[in-house]
């Protein structure tokens, strides 16, 4: 009995460490162009999910937006931690996509840990908006979804990709995926006629 007892607590202790660690969230708007778990998996590797034992299966959903307005955006975080979001914008390849933001670490007894990222401000191609949903103390109930409205470039194309990373504050290295979380959505995107063409973004292939 008492051995049962010692496992059952140290299984918990793990359990909680690890949701303490591991930082998941759902990409509830635009749809996933993955099918995504309760928790929001497979999500660890870079530049639109997956891991190293699943790439994950494909939603097949392709959002529709227009050029020149505004694009409205919805995640749940399924499991705290503090850190913030960035969303960007490929139109032909997710290889057009930025880099995961660049990280300043301290050591600790897990090795690196992270403490911040760099926050693009003004925000450059590709990147939309950064330093979104700012959060540092742990909720005492369940978590909202955090939602706002991104601006969409005048641009068409048929199939881009809308990624949205989280990056997370006092973490550990993750293989795949370092300190960032990655989620994206295929958008058809129709330019607005009545607006001019923003021609700092990449031509549709």
């Amino acid at each position: 009995m008492k051995y049962s007892a010692r496992l059952l607590l140290t299984i918990a202790v793990l359990t909680i460490t690890a949701q303490s660690t591991s930082a998941h969230f759902k990409l509830l708007e635009p749809a996933s162009w993955l099918i995504e778990s309760d928790r929001g998996d497979p999500q660890k590797s870079g530049p639109c999910g997956g891991s190293n034992t699943d790439w994950g299966k494909p939603s097949y959903i392709i959002s529709k937006a227009v050029g020149g307005q505004k694009l409205h955006i919805k995640v749940q975080e399924t499991v705290y931690h503090p850190g913030h979001y960035r969303v960007a914008l490929a139109v032909n390849s997710p290889n057009e996509l930025a880099p995961d933001p660049q990280v300043a670490t301290k050591d600790s007894e897990r090795g690196p840990l992270s403490v911040s990222a760099v926050i693009q401000n003004p925000p450059q191609i590709p990147v939309l908006a950064d330093g979104l949903f700012v959060h540092s103390t742990r909720p005492t109930g369940s978590m909202e979804p955090f939602e706002t409205d991104v601006q969409l470039p005048n641009i068409s194309c048929k199939k881009c990709t809308l990624q949205i990373v989280q990056f997370m504050a006092e973490h550990a290295f993750n293989n795949p995926g370092g300190y960032t979380y990655h989620h994206c959505a295929n958008v058809q995107i129709t330019a607005d006629p009545s607006k001019p063409l923003d021609k700092a973004w990449p031509a549709e292939r």
